[in-house]
């Protein structure tokens, strides 16, 4: 009997972001890739079972917040002033994780996503730490998929 095929796990490093209609970034964190499904409790009105019956309700995606080096693309920037002029401009995501060879191996799609809020970073005159800019996205779904 063949040994079983030894999977390892992913280092969470290496990836890349696009951003439908903004110049390309290097981000330093991509964290809220998160989808929960409520539960709903039910039981019929005479049943004898002691406990519920549990069905899946909506599904919640979590915003997705990207931190970057603050530098003079100001790209990220312009497309949250869009939104809090009243222009929403949503746009679609491509977040992929790379392995040690820069081969995309997950990708995670994102669907009409736009910024909610932005963070600028926290300037101390005793420090020499890169500045980083956060930007926190709402979108309307996100999907995992395999690039190999």
């Amino acid at each position: 009997m063949a040994p079983p095929t030894r999977i390892d796990p992913f280092t969470i490093g290496n990836f890349s972001v696009s951003i439908d209609g903004v110049v390309s970034s290097a981000f330093s964190e991509v964290s809220g890739l998160e989808v929960s499904i409520d539960v709903i409790d039910y039981r019929e009105g005479n049943s004898k079972v002691p406990t519920d019956i549990r069905l899946p309700g909506l599904a919640h995606v979590s915003n997705i917040v990207l931190k970057r080096g603050l530098t003079s693309d100001l790209s990220l920037w312009q497309w949250f002033a869009a939104v809090m002029s009243g222009v929403v401009e949503r746009r679609n995501m491509i977040i992929t994780l790379l392995d040690q060879a820069d081969k995309p191996v997950l990708v995670w799609r994102v669907r009409n996503a736009w910024p909610c809020k932005w963070v600028g970073p926290a300037l101390n005159a005793a420090s020499s730490e890169v500045a980083i800019e956060t930007l926190e996205i709402t979108h309307e779904g996100l999907e995992l998929v395999s690039a190999g």
